[in-house]
Formats: C-alpha cells, structure tokens, sequence
C-alpha cells in the first residue's frame, strides 16, 4: 500500500486511494477486510484543516480538528457547551486524541455521535469545492452527499440559544446505541437521534412537542413507533423507540 503525505487541499486522490485524518475508521475497516484502497493520502496536518474559530453567531471548526481538542475548547464550551460534551464522550481517550471530526462525517457510521449533532444544530459541511448544508449530506448507512475524492475541509455550526446531547452507549464499541441532540432556536427545535436507524435523522415528533413546550416533560410524553428503527442483539426497535424520547427529555434539561 502507499502512504504519502498531502501538500494541500487541492491533492488529488488515485482511483482506489482514500483520505486518511485520525484513521479511527478507516484502519479498522482495512483490518477488517471491508476496505482495501491501493494508497493512503495523509491529511491531518495540513493547516487548512486545523483550527476552532467563533464569529458571527458561528463555531467553524476545521476538518482535522480532534475529538480532544474540541472536548478541550474553551471557544466550543463557551458558545455550544453541548458540542464540547459529545466531542469529550465520543469512544475513549485513544480515539478521543486521534479521531478527527471531518473523518467521523466522512465515515457516517450510523452510531457516531458527531453527525448528530451537525443535523441538529443545522450545520455547514465545507469542501474543497463546495458547502453542504447538513440536511443534505448524510444520506444513509455509511453514505453522504461527498463524491469521489472529495475533501470536508470544516464544519460550521450555527450558535443555539440551548442545546443538549444524551447518548446510552454500548459499553464495549461505546457507540450510540441510541443518542440524541435537541437544538434550540429563535426559527424552532430541531432533534437528531442517530444509533437507532439506518443512519442519523431527525425526530420530527419531538421537534413540535418541544417547539410547543420546551421541557423534559413534553419530551416524554412523546410517542414514536418502533417501525423503521433497528432491532439487534443489544436491544429492540421497540426498546429503543422508548429511548429516544427519554434521552431528548434528559438533552432538554441539561442544555
């Protein structure tokens, strides 16, 4: 396999080469025989890539960015605390100091916990080419809006008026198996869950209860069917269609 290191982001990948960042999925899906690209092109240190910047009722945060040092920001704690708090539970401090944030969205593992917070604060995916609002890129189970050879170079996130983040993870993976992120604004609520489907989506029941009521008990008193939901050996479509308004209801009170 051949490694090398981009200059900029204007590299160009090969026909059968992938970006590496953190390699926190990548790697594992290589030893795992589930990916085998002929060359590896190494994004992590370009400078384009890196940074936490806040401006304009914004939190732009470049693509190579770690889960550490989002946990460890003081601009992310002080303008989206809730950001901060997935960034600092996501895995553990292996994957936390080597997992990047552009990597996790790229990969769209339908348990992560960053595509959930980008679909509910409403987020902007930026490439190299283009930007992407959030609810046009993740489309599906481990699939985006991002063709072929396409670099995310940052995320922008819109500042809530609150937000919150509650996540029941599967102890060994520490993935979500169910994990919800309720954002509040002057326009609405909006609520991701990802961990209980095919990929990450938004829960608009719970988004009208608590654009009604903004409260851990509008939040429960929502019903959602099982249907559609993921049913494995660590719990029930049932099970966790019973989760997600729990965990909203506990996201509402801590935002």
């Amino acid at each position: 396999m051949n490694y090398q290191t981009a200059s900029s982001v204007a590299a160009r990948l090969g026909p059968d080469d992938k970006f590496l960042a953190g390699g926190q999925s990548l790697l594992g899906a290589i030893k795992l025989g589930l990916a085998a690209p002929e060359g590896l092109l190494d994004v992590r240190r370009l400078p384009e890539l890196q940074g936490i910047s806040v401006a304009g009722g914004t939190v732009r945060i470049g693509a190579a960015t770690t889960h550490a040092t989002v946990a460890a920001s003081p601009e992310v704690k002080q303008a989206i605390p809730a950001l901060a708090d997935l960034a600092g539970r996501i895995g553990d401090r292996q994957v936390r100091n080597v997992g990047t944030i552009g990597g996790s969205l790229a990969n769209n593992d339908p348990a992560a916990c960053y595509p959930a917070a980008t679909l509910a604060l409403g987020a902007t995916v930026h490439t190299a080419s283009r930007t992407i609002a959030a609810d046009d890129f993740f489309q599906g189970l481990f699939t985006t809006a991002l063709q072929e050879g396409e670099l995310i170079t940052a995320v922008s996130f819109p500042v809530p008026k609150a937000a919150g983040w509650q996540k029941f993870k599967q102890p060994a993976s520490r993935f979500s198996l169910v994990g919800v992120f309720v954002a509040r604004f002057d326009h609405g609520v909006r609520v991701a869950v990802t961990g209980a489907g095919a990929g990450v989506f938004r829960c608009t029941e719970l988004e009208q209860a608590l654009g009604r009521d903004w409260s851990p008990a509008a939040a429960r008193a929502v019903t959602l069917s099982a249907e559609g939901l993921n049913t494995d050996l660590h719990g029930t479509a049932a099970y966790r269609a019973a989760l997600i308004p729990e965990l909203a209801a506990r996201a509402v009170a801590g935002a």
